[in-house]
């Protein structure tokens, strides 16, 4: 059986670099989200799923950081 939140935590990464790669940004409501999804998962999920929830993570952290360049780029 597929952990439920693991799954959840991959999904809502994956929205928000699909939303990336057409040019969306996502607002800081969904970066929490997604964030708490990862924090969620980590409590249920094999040492395999761990290490895939902590490359999720750094993924995340690149969007967000990703996102933040883009945003100082148009205000200059």
């Amino acid at each position: 059986m597929a952990n439920s939140l693991f799954e959840n935590a991959r999904n809502a990464v994956s929205r928000m670099r699909q939303g990336r790669q057409k040019g969306e940004h996502a607002s800081p409501e969904e970066m929490q989200a997604a964030k708490q999804a990862i924090q969620s998962a980590y409590s249920q999920c094999t040492q395999e799923e761990k290490q895939e929830l902590q490359q999720l993570e750094q993924k995340l952290e690149a969007e967000h950081n990703g996102q933040q360049n883009s945003q100082q780029n148009n205000m200059r």
